[in-house]
Formats: structure tokens, sequence, C-alpha cells
């Protein structure tokens, strides 16, 4: 009988580190893609291949088209000429003196230089000592990432492709953790994770970011920069899906050739505080539908080449109040599961800086896609199950990039704010969460399919399964840190809070709507029937109180997108109340109250227009409504100690005290 050998299981291949010294060069010779371009370009460029004097003026890029102008000359409809003279540059000598100096010195000119000095000065020059060479920061961070490069992207390889992740560890590794195969690049990043890496120019697609870049500028003009301040203070902190620092680090750097669908988003979102700052108030607003057009048909064209920048750009278009959410946001779900955004990044060999983005950015997605389904009634598209990576912890906020530890901010940053935001950022995935289990749980149709079995019992199983959630809820409101606190706001400072607590009630209202959803008259026990009835009816008035409390501090702040279909759910759920009210003295209270949100949602919508959508919302509800067939006239059962049972959500001082319900009555 012949013996049967065991053969060893195919184990891991051992990975190397992210080595930070990658970030670091001793010169230029050190970088391949440099040496390179080095070693193929002519020794001087010629009087075509210098930028035209438009180009030099804006210090953009000068890309000649044959026999025509440059692409920019050419958009902008102005003369292409090369008759100006490079602009002085400043110069900085080793004491640290500033002294005026051409770009380029010719050598006439520094013949002339020397025969114009002093005759009698003969001593030699002192010797300065040279300084110990450091290594100096390759310019870019973004060119060391795994998914921001520039003219590469990337795509995690799966356990069930083709290609097994124990077989791609057999192959030749670099010390970049890289392999050649016919499939592309493959770069490890974990145990048993891989990407395929390919350059962008192994997909084509009918783009020119050069043009759209140049129509982005035509659009906003000179204000770029004042727009870009404006969204790191006034976006950024409540929603840090960018990094700050690397994208600033390439402004630094003169690297303007930024990916055009997230500038442009950027300057979209910022637009949304033209008319409140003092200096762009003066000068007509951009076209916005043009910008959103140009980051639009950018971003369908980026898709085909997944990036974190990709992500980041269609995130930041869906913050802006739209009804038609749902389809981007699932092509967004399935480009972040390209790039592995919903894998738990801690152990890869990546910047550790790019492990901080990618989980803000994850979350950030996670939080899109639920919020999306409770806002259009769709099932979520990230499953628990695939889901892991971890919360992210203040550390994860840090967005410097070493060796430089200076602050990123445009100007002196508000740090008190900026911690506000990170805290409020944190606050709504824990809130997030249990959305997603309170959508589980009563919204599913595996839910909806044990409710109607349920039969008569079908308000105590809701119930049952509404006491845990609410419990968490109640917790969760219970541990909100101070600066999260709705009456926590500085006169004059904008408060990005309204988003958090709306978002609160937004989830609690879900909850009592689907036990509203439940009861049936002729089947519920009465005092039942007053208990339910009673705790929503408290929760709608909370919610109520809540926008009557709003503040132009709250208002001009950035509020989530989707706010405007939160405002929508508080007016929703009234119209339900109303048009399930047993007896008509409770129906008119309900009419009444509805009149009153109203009113109030349009003395908010002149602070904020977004609101508009969601009073389009109430007036459709109040169109149904008038269909209603009119109440009987009916007394209330007894109490009963109802108010022991139910809970009183606000307190008698008037504050905000949303947390809580009816939980104590199940």
């Amino acid at each position: 009988m012949a013996t049967v050998m065991a053969a060893p299981p195919l184990a891991p291949r051992p990975i190397a580190t992210w080595d930070p010294s990658m970030q670091f060069i001793d010169s230029k010779e050190h970088r391949p893609a440099l040496k390179q371009l080095q070693q193929s370009a002519p020794a001087a460029r010629t009087r075509k291949e210098r930028p035209c004097d438009g180009c030099r003026r804006r210090k953009s890029k000068c890309v000649l088209q044959e026999s025509r102008k440059c692409v920019l000359c050419e958009f902008h409809k102005q003369d292409c000429t090369f008759v100006e003279k490079a602009q002085p540059r400043k110069r900085k000598l080793e004491d640290g003196t500033v002294v005026e100096g051409s770009a380029k010195r010719s050598p006439a000119a520094s013949h002339q230089s020397a025969a114009a000095a002093p005759q009698h000065s003969h001593k030699p020059p002192p010797v300065v000592p040279q300084p110990t060479q450091t290594p100096i920061r390759r310019p870019f961070a973004v060119d060391e990432s795994l998914s921001l490069q520039r003219h590469r992207h990337c795509k995690l390889l799966g356990q069930t492709t083709a290609l097994d992740a124990c077989l791609i560890g057999l192959g030749s590794f670099n010390e970049k953790n890289e392999t050649a195969s016919r499939v592309g690049t493959l770069r490890q990043v974990g145990g048993s994770e891989y990407f395929s890496t390919y350059d962008d120019a192994d997909v084509p697609v009918p783009d020119d970011e050069t043009r759209a870049l140049a129509e982005i500028e035509a659009v906003v003009g000179r204000h770029g920069p004042a727009l870009i301040e404006i969204y790191f203070r006034n976006v950024h902190p409540s929603y840090p899906i960018l990094q700050k620092s690397a994208f600033l680090d390439r402004i630094r750097h003169d690297d303007l050739q930024f990916n055009p669908p997230l500038l442009a988003a950027m300057y979209v979102l910022a637009l949304s505080w033209w008319d409140r700052d003092p200096d762009l108030a003066q000068h007509p607003k951009p076209d916005i539908t043009r910008l959103e057009l140009v980051a639009m048909t950018g971003l369908m064209q980026a898709m085909q080449r997944p990036k974190i920048s990709a992500v980041q750009a269609g995130l930041l278009l869906l913050q802006r109040a739209k009804a038609s959410t749902w389809t981007l946001t699932v092509q967004l779900v399935a480009l972040g599961q390209d790039i592995g955004l919903h894998l738990d990044c801690s152990g890869w060999s990546i910047p550790d800086w790019e492990k901080r983005l990618r989980k803000r950015l994850a979350w950030a997605l996670y939080m899109q896609d639920k919020w999306s389904a409770l806002m259009h009634g769709r099932p979520s598209h990230i499953n628990a199950a695939d889901w892991s990576v971890r919360e992210p912890a203040v550390e994860d906020f840090d967005e410097n990039i070493p060796p430089f530890s200076e602050s990123a901010s445009l100007e002196s940053e508000d740090e008190a704010e900026t911690t506000k935001g990170r805290t409020i950022f944190m606050q709504m995935i824990q809130l997030t969460r249990l959305l997603s289990d309170i959508c589980d749980v009563f919204y599913s149709q595996t839910a909806k399919q044990e409710f109607a079995r349920a039969g008569r019992f079908a308000t105590q199983l809701v119930l049952n399964r509404a006491k845990p959630v609410q419990l968490r809820l109640k917790e969760w409101f219970a541990k909100l840190p101070p600066e999260c606190k709705m009456d926590n706001y500085t006169p004059g400072t904008l408060s990005a809070t309204g988003y958090l607590h709306l978002g609160y009630f937004a989830t609690e209202i879900s909850i009592h709507r689907r036990i509203v959803q439940s009861l049936d008259p002729s089947l519920s026990d009465p005092y039942m029937l007053y208990i339910c009835r009673s705790a929503a009816k408290t929760r709608l008035i909370s919610a109520m109180d809540y926008v009557n409390r709003l503040k132009p501090e709250h208002l001009d702040a950035f509020w989530y997108f989707a706010s405007a279909s939160n405002f929508s759910l508080i007016g929703t759920f009234g119209s339900l109340l109303l048009a399930t009210s047993p007896g008509q003295e409770e129906a008119e209270f309900y009419a009444s109250r509805l009149q009153e949100f109203k009113w109030t949602l349009g003395v908010s919508a002149k602070k904020a227009s977004w609101i508009q959508g969601a009073m389009d919302m109430l007036e459709a509800n109040g169109e149904m409504l008038q269909g209603l067939p009119s109440k009987p006239q009916m007394m209330p059962p007894m109490k009963k100690r109802a108010d022991t049972v139910i809970g009183i959500s606000m307190s008698q001082n008037g504050s905000f005290d949303e947390g809580i319900g009816m939980e104590n009555g199940w």
C-alpha cells in the first residue's frame, strides 16, 4: 500500500510592515520617476516648451496643442503669448535672509553681475559650514498611499476570486510587497489581503482632467482659495473625510492638479456660505449648477479607476440636500468595497495617515448607506457580517503627516470647534449603528413577515422588540458629551449639533412609527392603545419643540444630507397620528401642531433654504389628509397612572431632555 504523505498547509506569506522611512528621501536622485524624467528630458526647454504668459501667471500646467493655443488660453479665449519674462522669486539664504532674484539667471546675467562687483574685493568667500543633510519629505504624500495615488488605482482581490491568496503568496515580492502578474501588479497589504494595482492609462476613459480643472477655475474665478478656506472651516470639522494635511501639502508644493470632481464638490458645499462671507458676498455667486455638472461628469468617469478621491467626491456631492441620492449611494458602496473600505486596515502595510483616513471615510460611507436606506425605504447594502471596520478613536482624527508637526490649517484654527466637530462625527456613527438595528428589527422584509404572522399579537411583538433598542437609545443620549448638547454653543459661532439631535429624533420616531402602525383599535387592548399613542404624542411634541429651539448658529452650520428628510419624518409622524386618531379632539390637536410646525419650518427655511424640501413633503401629506373622514367625538380612557408609565420628555424648565421615552412601561 502506498504511503500517503501529508503536505503542509499553505501559510500566508509574511509581509513587510510599512516603513515610515519610505516617505523620506536624501536627494532627488532617489526618486525613480523624477530620475527617469530627468534622463529622458532634453537639456534645455525651447521657447514653446516653456509655460505661456497666462499659465505662468496662474501657476497652471501649460498644455500646448499642435499649431494652436494652449488648452487654458483657448478655454479663456485669450492670446497665448510667450513675451513676458519669468517673475522674480524670493530666495532664502542659509542665514534665513530673503533676497529677490530671478527664477533662472542666464550666463550673461551672471557675467554682468560679476563685472559690476567691486574690483578691490579679492578675499575668498568665507567657508560656510555645510549643515548635516537631513531627510526631506517627498512632496505629495498621496503618492505613498495605496488608493490615493494620482496616476494609479487599485482593486481588492476578494477571497472567492480566481486568484487565491495562498497561490499569490508563492510569488516573488519586492520591498514594497508587490509582484508582477498578468492581471496587474499585485500588492500585499495584510496576511491574506491583496490588491491588484493598475496604471490609470490602462483603463482609458473619455476624460480630460486639464479641461475639467480649467472649467472649474472658470466658474469660481479667483475665489477658489477663499472657498477652500470656507470648506475646511465649516464642513471638514463635522465631516472629516479628507486628509487635510495631504491636501494642503500639495498646495504648498504648487501641485494644483487635483481630482476635478473632488475639487468641484468642495466648492459646491462651500458655496452654501457664500452670502455669509462679507468679501465674497460683494461678488456674483458662481454657477453652482455648472459646478455640479462638472463634478458628476468627472465622478462617473473616475469610478472606472477606483480611488479614495472618487468616494470622497461622491460623499461630498451627496451632502447637497437632493431627493435622488440612492443610486449614487449604492455606487459609492460598491466603489468603497472595490478599494477595501469595508475591511479593518489596522494591520495593513500602508502609511498610518492612510489607515486613519480610511477608517473615517469607511464610517462616512456606512452612515451614508444607512441614512439613505431610511430616507428612501430601501434595504441597506452594507451587511454587518461583512463589515470589520473599528469605530474611529480620537487618535484617528490626527491629520498630521510626519515629519511635519505643524497644523495643517490655512489659518489659526479653533481647536474647540475642531474637537466639537470630531465628537459629533463619532456620536453620529454610534447613532447610525442604532438606526441600522432599528431598520433590521422593524422594517426588513423578514420583520414584516413576522409581524404579519403574529396577527393580533403583532403590537406586543413590536413592543417586545422595541424595548431593547429604546433602552440603548436612551443610554446613548444620556452619555452625550457636553459639547454635543444643543445649548452648548457660542453666540455668533456656528454649531453643527443640530443635525445630530435631529438624527436622534428621526431614529426614535422610527421606533414609535412602527408601534403606531401596528395598532388595531378593534384588536388592541384599549389601555395599551392609549399608552402607545400617548408615548408617541410625547415624542412628537419633543421633536417639534426641538425645531422651535433652533438658533441661527444652528441653522447656518453644516447639516447632514439626511436632515431635510428627517425634518419631513417629524411631519409625517404627526400626520400619521392625526390620521389614526380615534376621536375628533385628538385629531384637531395634531392638526394644530402640524400647522405650527409648518410655520416654524417656513421661518427656518429663510436661513437654511434646503429645509424647503421638508416643507414640500409636509404639503404632500396635508393634501392626502384632506380625504380623511371626520372623527367621532369621544372621551379618552382613564389614565391609570399613565404619567409613571409613559415618562415625560421635557423637563420643567424647558431645557432639552430627549432621553426619556416610554420604555419604562414595557
